[in-house]
């Protein structure tokens, strides 16, 4: 990793006793976005909240572009750490208009350069000139957002806090936000830190994935490393849906229910893990070979994708299949399962 703007080491926090962060380590690197993932409750939040100087860690360090900013006993005020901070709801000040709002972030300046940075900013965040005049109530979801981004960015900060700022949003708004803003940090070059519940926003948005359970993170990756090697079970299951199979591996290869998966572990007994992406059902005659043959039970139709369920040869569990929608086996078809790519096993 290059030289990174934002260096956390051993950080830990607890509340009445009861252990939120549980002494971690997280580098951000210059100019990327990273996405801390986890349940409610996980300690995300809390992340920020300390990364933010709202709370004060119990033990380790946050250093920001080289600068100390926290630990068990100094704290740099939240105002001087040039952070920016875009809230769930976007947090606009209800009484202000759109560019009242933009221009409580600048300070220091002429009422023309104010004026200036008003309309830098709202192009940069794709929104027109007139809306400097409207109210927040006049705005569109994704628009308040947009507004909330420009504030933040308003303060010239090396650094941006985005806490779940999408989830209010409806679903597809939410995924055009979420890319518009994305974008927007990117060409800007800022750091940015997002924590978030939603799995698909952290694996879509982010150059580094952090997967968190009980103030720990189970792993620290890039978004296709935490998703196609998962270091364990719950970061598995928890980043996407998975099919999991009794399995035994001998010379590279795992033989289940569905057949021989090539694979990256030890010989012996495990538990093979494959997502849904990863299976193709081929329809198979009835005077066919059927070994590993499978029976469809139910075609659930998505509009590009279906979703089989299909009961597979041996003593398991039916299975989840997903595939492009066009001709899909019928209800009671025989079908054989491929495996594309490399197969996870856990021991």
């Amino acid at each position: 990793m290059s030289e990174a703007m934002v260096d956390i080491r051993g950080l830990a926090k607890s509340f009445n006793g009861h252990v939120v962060l549980d002494h971690i380590d997280l580098q951000l690197e210059k100019g990327s976005t990273t996405a801390v993932v986890g349940a409610s409750g996980c300690g995300k939040t809390t992340l920020l909240r300390l990364i933010a100087g709202f709370e004060t860690p119990g033990e380790g360090t946050i250093t920001i572009d080289g600068r100390q900013v926290a630990s068990a006993k100094r704290a740099v005020a939240p105002h001087r750490r040039r952070i920016g901070y875009v809230a769930q709801d976007g947090a606009l000040f209800p009484h202000l208009t759109v560019g009242q709002n933009i221009a409580y972030g600048i300070r220091g300046a002429t009422r023309d350069k104010v004026r200036n940075r008003i309309s830098e900013l709202l192009e940069t965040v794709s929104l027109d000139q007139s809306f400097a005049d409207r109210r927040p109530d006049q705005l569109s979801g994704g628009q308040q957002q947009r507004v909330a981004l420009a504030r933040a960015l308003a303060r010239q900060p090396v650094l941006m806090l985005l806490d779940e700022p999408f989830s209010a949003l409806d679903t597809g708004l939410r995924a055009s936000t979420r890319k518009v803003v994305a974008g927007l940090l990117a060409d800007a070059g800022i750091t940015s830190l997002l924590v978030t519940h939603d799995q698909e926003e952290a694996l879509s948005i982010a150059d580094q994935v952090a997967v968190m359970r009980d103030g720990r993170f189970t792993q620290v990756g890039s978004p296709q490393s935490v998703y196609r090697q998962p270091g364990d079970r719950f970061t598995a299951e928890f980043l996407g849906d998975s099919i999991t199979l009794p399995c035994v591996v001998a010379s590279g290869f795992a033989d289940c229910a569905i057949g021989r998966v090539a694979v990256r572990a030890d010989d012996g007994p495990g538990t093979l893990l494959l997502r849904p992406e990863q299976l193709v059902a081929k329809v198979v005659s009835d005077s066919g070979e059927l070994d590993g043959v499978g029976r469809v039970l139910a075609v659930e139709f998505l509009g590009h994708d279906v979703l089989l369920t299909i009961d597979p040869a041996g003593d398991v569990e039916p299975i989840i299949v997903r595939q492009n929608s066009l001709e899909p086996p019928s209800i009671d078809a025989k079908v054989r399962i491929e495996v594309v790519g490399n197969g996870v096993v856990f021991t």
